[in-house]
């Protein structure tokens, strides 16, 4: 990337690419976890209304909509990951890439179908679940080879794709906001969400199918290619070295080789800082949202609009703004830098979000009947921090990581760093059950 004759990204076409490609990663996800409202409405026993309580009146399947969505999205976002990051060598791009936004593109089109059709409450359950897995499942294909292939590019290049995917929750919930404020009715509103996910998602299709008729991409595409092997660069050390060979120890010729090859594990030795850092991240992120934020209630509200709203604005729609300024400033800043221990640091703090939130007003409460922080005015300030720290510092590791290495170890890179992503959302799945059992 250091030629003299090296192209430039004509009006920013590849960035904007990038953009489009990393909202097409998340969309699908953000769309389904925005859209509980109209799930668990379908999930509704017909007499459901008649036997309420003063107690939680939800029944089994509402209850754990929102756990058991989350755990069958990132189980398999996880697995495939894994899969990805030892296959992606073997598998062609292009197929991994374009055959998943088909396979995700197909899923919504169903979604969309669905709304059209009666279906009992366990059925449905069963089938929506299904559709998340697969969503997620091809989903983390796409996003692993996404990040690989940015990883050959310079470091800029990742972030149009954290932005991206926090545009991609900020789209979800304002397009929720904007389906519930119509006054449609909620099934009808929800046939037009769906559809506008399957819009995107083609735009992102067409997107990925142009890029490699970009001149600068091209040329990244090429300079990965011609970068040496790490065998390569071994046999020409020895062989610059070759006239000092009396002057050095037998122990230094072997150290010299059995330098760190492409191997995921000599990788991962390089990178093992920003993969546990925004594998931490995620799982703090993930174990209280949307498990537990979306169960705090209004105190302020009292039947009026405003709790109507609450929720679809202080929680999804606040949470994807903030995420996705956080992660749209690390193209004009990007402090701490790489090597710095203030960014492990900064990560680690995170943790105090999670009985943070879990004293908030979240209803119903079962073990601990504590409410420190009862005004939405807290919730909110939490929520602005919380969604911030988390876009800033994820899409920092996510630069980061693929840039301490070699550039044809990159590639390989950017994929251990999606799947220790894919590993903190996991775990913040599995935790997310303990933590809002333990409220």
């Amino acid at each position: 990337m250091t030629a003299i004759n090296a192209p430039r990204d004509k009006y920013n076409s590849v960035w904007l690419i990038f953009f489009i490609l990393g909202l097409g990663s998340l969309l699908p996800w953000n769309f389904f976890m925005t859209a509980t409202m109209y799930f668990t409405s379908r999930l509704k026993d017909s007499n459901q209304t008649a036997n309420e309580t003063a107690g939680d009146s939800r029944n089994v399947l509402e209850s754990k909509f929102n756990n058991v969505m989350t755990l069958c999205a990132m189980v398999p976002l996880l697995i495939f990951t894994c899969l990805n990051s030892f296959i992606h060598q073997r598998i062609p791009q292009k197929l991994r890439i374009s055959g998943s936004l088909t396979v995700i593109l197909v899923v919504f089109l169903v979604t969309a179908v669905v709304v059209k059709v009666e279906l009992a409450p366990l059925p449905f359950f069963v089938l929506t679940m299904v559709k998340i897995v697969c969503i997620n499942s091809f989903g983390a294909i796409f996003q692993s080879s996404l990040f690989g292939l940015a990883g050959i590019l310079p470091a800029s290049y990742t972030t149009p794709i954290m932005s991206g995917q926090g545009l991609a929750g900020t789209f979800a919930a304002f397009s929720m906001i904007c389906a519930l404020a119509s006054g449609s009715e909620l099934q009808d509103s929800a046939f037009g969400y769906f559809i506008t996910a399957c819009v995107v998602i083609l735009l992102a299709i067409m997107s990925y199918l142009t890029l490699p008729k970009m001149e600068f991409f091209q040329y990244c595409m090429e300079s990965s290619r011609c970068a040496p092997s790490a065998d390569e660069e071994n046999k020409m050390d020895l062989l610059k070295k070759e006239s000092e060979a009396e002057k050095r120890p037998v122990v230094n010729l072997m150290e010299d080789e059995t330098k760190p090859t492409s191997s995921v594990l000599n990788i991962f030795k390089q990178i093992w800082v920003m993969a546990l850092s925004v594998c931490f991240i995620f799982t703090v992120t993930i174990g209280v949202f949307p498990a537990v934020t979306v169960d705090v209630k209004s105190t302020v509200a009292d039947g009026g609009v405003w709790e109507k709203y609450f929720i679809p604005v202080s929680c999804f729609l606040l949470f994807n703004v903030m995420d996705w300024a956080g992660r749209s400033l690390t193209a004009v800043c990007m402090w701490p830098g790489k090597d710095s221990i203030w960014l492990p640091i900064l990560v680690g703090l995170r943790v105090v979000f999670i009985p943070l939130f879990m004293l908030c007003n979240v209803q119903p409460r079962v073990i601990s009947q504590t409410v420190w922080f009862s005004h939405d005015a807290w919730y909110i300030i939490f929520m602005i921090l919380f969604s911030f720290s988390n876009g800033y510092l994820a899409s920092l590791c996510m630069c980061f990581g693929p840039k301490k290495v070699s550039q044809h170890e990159a590639e390989t890179a950017g994929a251990i760093m999606a799947f220790f992503l894919s590993l903190g959302l996991a775990l913040g799945a599995a935790v997310s059950f303990g933590f809002r059992a333990a409220i």
